[in-house]
């Protein structure tokens, strides 16, 4: 008897895995001395500990926060002791991150984590984008396009600067649904400055010829200058041709979800009529 419980429990295991976390929109941003929550959510039975990582560009990931899910409200973690502007608020479902009087220093990657029998999963990742009061704009257009396969697209990015003086490093994104990570982009992509010496903004073009489905995302434009790096609202590229590739992968999620759910009840009807059998 001891054996079919060793087997079902493995079996079970195997099967059951807790949902994904859920985490905010790609990129937030904030203009210092805001107050800003990154919030993250999670579905799950299982996890025991819930946690929160910081990654500054370029640095390595630092443990902002971790918790045991029976702590109690009132335990705080040494590192956020020693940073009180960082607070969480979780409860059953939930662990948000406040951060109060948001500093520039604060520009980084916050992933939100949960883990169960050493397994550790992450939701997919928000960049925090701090940008300084009457500083510098960076306006994408068009907010959305639709093109066919074979098309091409061209994306704007101005930023709003006062005066153009040249000095900026561009570089552009792009986010992929079912991906979390932002991408640089690969070969194919045209990258064209426009700007003159006494303008008052900057204008970066994105373009691209021969589109296909792969192409599809969104597009954000990131530009560094003065120690400051500032992300545009990003803009959505929707190439024809992928619509019917996500329906498809939708009923290949839906069949493959049917299909673990029956597994799911096989065996736990088998441990049943096991117990049953070895009870008489």
């Amino acid at each position: 008897m001891h054996l079919y419980t060793i087997f079902c429990g493995a079996v079970l295991s195997a099967v059951i895995q807790s949902a994904a976390v859920v985490q905010d929109t790609e990129v937030v941003s904030a203009s210092v001395g805001d107050n800003v929550t990154l919030h993250c959510f999670y579905d799950s039975q299982v996890s025991m500990h819930f946690s929160w990582y910081q990654q500054t560009l370029g640095g390595r990931p630092e443990l902002l926060s971790i918790f045991y899910k029976y702590d109690g409200p009132s335990k705080v973690f040494d590192w956020m002791e020693k940073n009180p502007r960082f607070s969480v608020q979780r409860k059953e479902g939930m662990n948000h991150l406040h951060i109060t009087d948001v500093r520039f220093s604060d520009s980084a990657m916050y992933f939100c984590g949960s883990s169960h029998s050493n397994v550790v999963e992450f939701g997919n990742g928000v960049f925090l984008s701090v940008k300084e009061v009457n500083l510098k704009e960076i306006v994408q257009g068009p907010v959305s396009e639709t093109i066919q396969p074979g098309g091409s697209v061209n994306f704007n990015c101005t930023v709003l600067t006062g005066t153009c003086d040249g000095h900026n490093s561009v570089y552009w994104f792009r986010h992929k649904s079912r991906q979390g990570i932002l991408h640089s982009l690969g070969a194919g992509w045209k990258h064209v400055s426009v700007s003159g010496s006494f303008s008052q903004s900057c204008v970066y073009h994105l373009q691209k010829v021969n589109l296909s489905s792969s192409d599809s995302g969104t597009y954000y434009c990131a530009v560094a200058s003065c120690g400051e790096i500032l992300f545009g609202n990003g803009s959505q590229l929707l190439v024809k041709g992928d619509v019917e590739d996500q329906t498809a992968q939708m009923r290949i999620l839906v069949w493959l979800s049917i299909i673990r759910t029956g597994i799911l009840l096989f065996f736990v009807t088998v441990c049943l009529l096991v117990y049953i059998s070895k009870s008489k």
